[in-house]
């Protein structure tokens, strides 16, 4: 880009903007990974409507898809008024950027004081497949239970009682039997802890650009603002 002094900021935010669309893209990807990703849906699917796992499943999509278009609008809308120059499309971005920022806020903080919820919900929808399967060998639990194995990679429980291994060689591929597969009780929360840690990095990231995006929108308004009073500067007309 080639600015003038007085156009050097509107000419600077709007490479910018392409990053807060990529990370609008991003939030949407990550939404739609963990609503359709074989994992997640598995245990939704199989969860009952009194566990609190599916609400949250849904919750995490619908929010996240409408944060990624809040950013999205967001990075449209600052990008037509630089281009433009108008200050009621530069308001109504930083709107957007706002809005956004209010939104993460409360997400973060749930994050962090529900830590264990979600790993919980998981938890119950695998103990009561397990517990179902172990009691009445139920054919429709029985292939669930082996679905929630083949998906995790991991083969039931280890139990010190040993009245386990009936289950197990059930419900677990042959390949997690002969090698004594992984307990699910650690595999299932080590999957979950991972997939959390990029949820919160990209949280964080989210909440900088955010904050990052309702300074320069500012900035932007006021340039747009102070922009014709001082291109008048300096300037004669000759009668």
């Amino acid at each position: 880009f080639v600015c003038s002094q007085q156009e050097l900021l509107p000419c600077q935010f709007l490479p910018k903007n392409l990053l807060f669309q990529l990370l609008g893209l991003s939030i949407a990807t990550l939404s739609t990974v963990t609503h359709y990703g074989l994992h997640f849906t598995l245990l939704s699917n199989i969860s009952l409507e009194s566990n609190s796992y599916r609400v949250i499943h849904h919750a995490a999509f619908y929010f996240g898809i409408c944060l990624s278009m809040t950013l999205i609008l967001a990075a449209l809308l600052s990008s037509a008024a630089t281009v433009r120059e108008s200050q009621c499309l530069t308001a109504m971005g930083f709107f957007c950027f706002a809005l956004a920022f209010c939104g993460l806020i409360p997400a973060a903080c749930w994050r962090y004081t529900h830590s264990t919820e979600v790993e919980d919900s998981m938890m119950d929808v695998y103990d009561l497949v397990y517990e179902e399967v172990r009691r009445n060998a139920s054919s429709f639990r029985r292939h669930e239970l082996t679905a929630i194995h083949e998906a995790f990679l991991c083969c039931g429980k280890h139990s010190p009682f040993g009245d386990t291994a009936n289950v197990e060689r059930k419900t677990c591929p042959s390949s997690q039997v002969r090698d004594a597969g992984q307990d699910c009780l650690q595999e299932i929360p080590g999957f979950l802890k991972k997939h959390m840690d990029f949820v919160s990095s990209l949280l964080g990231i989210a909440i900088g650009f955010t904050v990052y995006g309702m300074i320069l929108t500012s900035f932007l308004w006021f340039s747009i603002h102070f922009g014709s009073n001082l291109d008048r500067k300096g300037k004669y007309i000759l009668r």
